[in-house]
């Protein structure tokens, strides 16, 4: 049974989550503040969290980077915002978390992502290894090194460099990619693609500088991997 945690302060919302989460057969845990989510993350294991941004004592943002520097990768997070918060999703986004919805939102949509979410991580653990060029990926040990060495991503990330390097020399498109790796028709800009784009590509470059890096941008397309010369 996959286990989920739902770290929200307003009443109403945390109970609807509650309870269609359950309905679908998860096992739920809860928590209104920040301080309390930290305190049920150190002492037990999630699959999959859901963050408010906005919280008492410790905001969704710290709990955010909390989680990644003292858990590392293993665990998804369905970061919830405000309208008006561009800003914070993208940092958000940049600190670690998978994914963001804007209040308010559909519960059917949120459990679409969820479940495809939990869809595609088993899809990624039923391929073992992968290698194309300088890339080496292996899903088994969950490791992925490039030039011999190892790069540190998030599921996200890794799922998305897993696609493009699946479809190496092939232009995704960012729809292609919202669909395939986030697993659901995605109704909201394709920014989303872009920041982790810029992520695994800032992973890259640190490692051989900015030239050379194996994902390319076609403005007004999408994005290419590309093992050689094209």
């Amino acid at each position: 049974m996959r286990k989920i945690l739902v770290v929200e302060d307003e009443s109403a919302i945390l109970e609807l989550l509650k309870f269609n989460l359950k309905k679908e057969g998860y096992q739920v845990e809860a928590a209104t503040d920040g301080q309390k989510a930290i305190g049920l993350i150190k002492e037990n294991s999630f699959d999959l969290i859901i963050l408010d941004l906005m919280l008492p004592e410790i905001d969704g943002l710290e709990v955010c980077k909390y989680i990644r520097q003292k858990h590392g990768f293993n665990v998804y997070v369905i970061m919830l915002t405000a309208k008006g918060e561009e800003i914070d999703k993208i940092v958000g986004l940049e600190i670690g978390a998978d994914d963001y919805m804007t209040k308010p939102f559909s519960p059917r949509e949120l459990l679409a992502r969820i479940k495809a979410a939990f869809r595609r991580n088993n899809k990624i653990e039923n391929k073992h290894y992968l290698e194309k060029g300088d890339l080496k990926i292996d899903r088994d040990q969950y490791l992925c090194q490039y030039k011999s060495v190892p790069l540190e991503l998030t599921p996200k990330q890794f799922a998305l460099l897993m696609y493009l390097v699946e479809n190496d020399g092939k232009v995704c498109t960012r729809e292609e990619l919202l669909s395939n790796v986030w697993g659901y028709d995605y109704l909201g800009d394709s920014r989303t693609v872009d920041v982790h784009i810029r992520q695994l590509r800032q992973n890259l470059e640190s490692v051989h500088g900015e030239d050379d890096i194996p994902i390319q941008t076609l403005r007004g397309v999408g994005y290419r991997f590309r093992s050689g010369k094209y």
